[in-house]
């Protein structure tokens, strides 16, 4: 007659059984698997199960097992069985565990292999100062020179705050600014002046005008070069002259004086001075003029009379 509903199974699993070796006096043992208490197994002498428990013949807690009493090696014999642990275990698949078999927030860090987050791994803009440890700074020796190869690390503001290295030759160059534009001139030939008006000086040649600002006997602000500049000047006088002056003319008027009476420098010689401190726009020019008594006089050339400027650092 054939066989009615499921079919029985053919194979029966072992359980794990571990053999001792008798140590005289001796009553504590070291299981080859770790148990919660002593009734995880069967504990066997001389052939004769023995009674688990706190009083009894044996207790068990992780790996250690407990005799109550003392056996002789030669003479007894043990042995025990591991109830709860089978012979045969199944491994999970290759590739079979997916996020659904994880418990939410619990992969530790003992799971993570040392350097095995890589950048791929980081979600762009992920790591802010929270992650940070202000240590990693303010812990380091302060240096007080800069070698050359030494690099510093910028966040680029025009560049969405991208990062970006500098070199001590670029960071030392991009430091600050330079006094410029910058002009100064002399006037390399006399020029006669009359008295009681105001006359602009004339004949100049350029010493430095690192902008190609200065035409014309004039210096006009650059294009983007706005900003508070030094202007200076001198004018010196081949004759004795009453009240002279140095005046700085902005765009063709607003005179801007300065008398200086050096006295006598030679015979009759005598010269005056102007510096100011002008807020000027692209565009704007300034203009040098003197104004005396005293009848014609002609100026004192070869560099005695002359004229100059440069931007200041903001």
């Amino acid at each position: 007659m054939a066989y009615l509903g499921n079919v029985p199974a053919r194979s029966f699993i072992s359980f794990e059984r571990q053999v001792f070796t008798i140590v005289n006096s001796q009553t504590a043992y070291t299981l080859s698997h770790s148990v919660t208490n002593e009734n995880d197994i069967r504990l066997v002498v001389n052939n004769v199960v023995q009674e688990p428990g706190s009083g009894k013949a044996y207790t068990a807690t992780g790996t250690t097992l407990t005799l109550s009493a003392a056996l002789t090696n030669g003479t007894d014999e043990m042995y025990c069985v591991f109830l709860g642990r089978a012979v045969g275990t199944v491994n999970a698949p290759a590739g079979s565990v997916g996020t659904s078999q994880l418990v939410d927030l619990n992969v530790t860090t003992g799971k993570i292999a040392a350097d095995a987050i890589t950048n791929a791994k980081i979600a762009d803009d992920a790591i802010s100062d929270e992650q940070l440890d202000p240590t990693v700074i303010t812990g380091q020796t302060a240096e007080t020179s800069i070698a050359t190869d030494d690099l510093i690390l910028l966040s680029d503001t025009s560049a969405s705050g991208a990062l970006k290295k500098m070199t001590r030759a670029n960071f030392v160059s991009g430091v600050g600014g330079t006094n410029t534009p910058m002009f100064h001139a002399f006037q390399n030939s006399v020029q006669t002046v009359g008295e009681n008006s105001d006359i602009k000086i004339v004949n100049f040649n350029e010493v430095t005008d690192t902008d190609s600002a200065f035409a014309s006997n004039r210096f006009t602000v650059p294009s983007g070069e706005g900003g508070k500049y030094i202007i200076y000047g001198c004018i010196s006088f081949s004759a004795d002259v009453a009240y002279p002056h140095a005046e700085l003319y902005v765009n063709g008027s607003g005179a801007l004086n300065g008398e200086s009476l050096v006295g006598n420098m030679g015979s009759t010689m005598r010269s005056c001075f102007t510096s100011r401190m002008l807020t000027l726009s692209a565009g704007d020019y300034v203009e040098i003029y003197t104004f005396k008594g005293s009848g014609n006089t002609n100026t004192e050339a070869s560099g005695r009379t002359f004229f100059g400027g440069y931007k200041l650092i903001s």
